[in-house]
């Protein structure tokens, strides 16, 4: 058999070999039958597709190339501090050693505008570099591995980290400006937006940034940056920080970028007691016992918050979301029930699941009992279906912050004060409030310590399904009376839900969809009992009178 021929030149490929295999090899095949094989085995595209990524890897290797990326560093660090939990065996301790080896980690650094020096831009707290207490903020670098890098970009010296093979030497000049100790952060904030690093583009390094969603509670190790803190999520093992916008740069950012949102005004029932309503139940739907008091577009006249909390942290910047410095808090056996506001759109059932929840125990909880200008009917008790009162005593009211929202109906005044809330609390019973949302956050208070659960509506299939023999009491008519849902009422449901998430549910502590009845009645029950009894974190402020 005569020797196989690569190809024309030294470098020809093991793919061009094969393929000029079979021509090789045709005078020594007996049959035309082997010959078609040959020709099938190595026409296979499938086999060249293997053989060139042989080349490309065998390429590849021949460049010496180390396994480290920009971002290696706390993938290493990561692995590193799960590795130390396990049993220390000979595989591992190598690991470990492989893992200490590769670069500076825990530390940034920049190009000093002034004097054109490389130093120090931070140090990464819980990292290596912050660890082992040698290397500062502001200490300048000049040499790696005994290579200047005064004349070379921050880059380039990433570059020179990442062929380092072995141990590692830094030339470093201290600075000379005098740290103070730094203790482990004890501040925590609740992250009121979503945060992805690599999304953003104004942050001085995507590897080194902490991603999280909305609702994380985070705990912050340094804030000496005042544009980049640095933080981990609470109960995270690993001690390395990662960076995350600071508040005001991100409420700045928010500012900016964020379209103003007008909210649509909802349509709502008359004003309806409790007593009257129920008697409208032939669905399990029904949207009654509205006593937030808002208004249809046609019947509008006024419909307002006056309630203008001053102790309320989120007050003047609810409106642009970023985080909350929250702590934990677990309530007493002594102290009063927190106040438990629902919030969603009419028809969603939220009537429904607070009169279940009224029924399943009278004497744990309580609803408020709303102030009205109108007379008092035959068949009504003052101080049980409403608080009567004048006209000019709900005006001065008003105008003395003493309501939480109002509104006003056929001329007559309905409302609902905090002096109600206040005397549900006294009497040692959850109460349960309804309310439009953008009232929620004048009640987030030390006073009421607020848990707000967001009744939503599920999808619209479901809801044609799910109240198709359910009534709502519309406001389209002087008689408010109970009628069955249209399809209009299904999409201003959903439409009223989306407004309602999108703007104020970084408010919302719960959320609960209600596809059937009793199962949301069911979490909603959970999460009552829940709220009694075990921790949850709150805004700091309502620690503290």
């Amino acid at each position: 058999m005569p020797a196989l021929s690569a190809g024309s030149g030294s470098d020809t490929g093991l793919y061009e070999l094969l393929a000029a295999l079979p021509a090789q090899l045709q005078p020594h095949v007996d049959s035309q039958e082997d010959l078609t094989f040959l020709w099938d085995m190595f026409g296979e595209k499938s086999l060249h597709s293997l053989v060139k990524i042989h080349e490309k890897l065998h390429y590849y290797e021949k460049q010496n190339p180390m396994p480290i990326l920009h971002g290696a560093a706390a993938l290493a660090d990561d692995l590193a501090e799960e590795l130390q939990s396990k049993p220390l065996s000979s595989e591992i301790r190598e690991l470990l050693k492989l893992l200490a080896k590769p670069n500076l980690k825990g530390a940034t650094i920049k190009r000093d505008e002034h004097t054109g020096a490389i130093v120090v831009a931070r140090i990464m707290r819980g990292g290596a570099a912050d660890r082992s207490g040698l290397i500062h903020v502001g200490d300048e670098l000049r040499e790696v591995n005994g290579i200047p890098v005064d004349d070379k970009k921050p880059e380039e010296i990433i570059h020179i980290l990442a062929q380092s093979q072995g141990a590692i030497t830094f030339k470093i000049i201290p600075s000379v400006k005098e740290e103070m100790p730094v203790k482990e952060g004890k501040m925590f904030i609740r992250a009121l937006f979503d945060y992805d690093p690599n999304e953003d583009k104004a942050i001085p390094c995507k590897e080194a940034g902490l991603a999280f969603r909305k609702g994380d509670i985070l705990q912050i190790m340094s804030q000496d940056d005042a544009t980049w803190w640095q933080a981990k999520h609470e109960g995270d093992a690993n001690p390395r920080a990662g960076l995350i916008p600071s508040k005001h740069f991100q409420e700045r950012r928010f500012a900016l970028r964020r379209p103003e949102v007008q909210v649509q005004p909802l349509k709502i029932s008359n004003r309806k007691s409790y007593a009257e309503c129920a008697g409208h139940n032939s669905g399990s739907y029904l949207a009654g016992f509205r006593r937030s008091f808002r208004l249809s577009r046609k019947d509008k006249k006024t419909n307002k918050s006056m309630y203008e909390c001053k102790k309320s942290d989120q007050y003047d910047t609810a409106d642009i979301p970023t985080y909350e410095e929250v702590a934990k808090y677990r309530r007493q056996p002594n102290e009063k029930y927190r106040l438990v506001v629902l919030v969603g759109p009419v028809g969603v059932g939220l009537n429904e699941l607070k009169r279940k929840l009224l029924i399943s125990d009278t004497q744990h909880y309580g609803v408020t009992v709303p102030h009205t200008t109108r007379p008092r009917r035959s068949q009504e008790s003052d101080g049980v279906e409403y608080i009567f009162i004048s006209k000019h005593l709900f005006e001065t009211d008003v105008q003395n912050n003493k309501f939480i929202e109002y509104g006003e109906y056929k001329n007559n005044y309905y409302g609902t004060s905090l002096d109600s809330v206040r005397s549900v609390l006294a009497k040692n019973k959850v109460c349960l409030l309804d309310v439009q949302p953008h009232t929620v956050k004048h009640l987030r208070t030390y006073e009421f310590k607020p848990f707000v659960i967001f009744i939503k509506p599920p999808s619209l299939d479901r809801l044609r399904e799910t109240r198709k023999n359910a009534k709502i009491i519309s406001s389209k008519d002087d008689k408010g009376t109970a009628k069955p849902f249209t399809e209009e009422d299904f999409h201003e449901m959903i439409k009223s839900a989306h407004v309602m998430e999108s703007q104020y549910g970084h408010l919302f502590d719960k959320v609960i969809v209600n596809d059937d009845l009793a199962t949301a009645y069911s979490e909603l029950k959970t999460t009552f009992d829940r709220l009694e009894t075990e921790t949850f974190w709150v805004p700091v402020s309502w620690l503290h009178s």
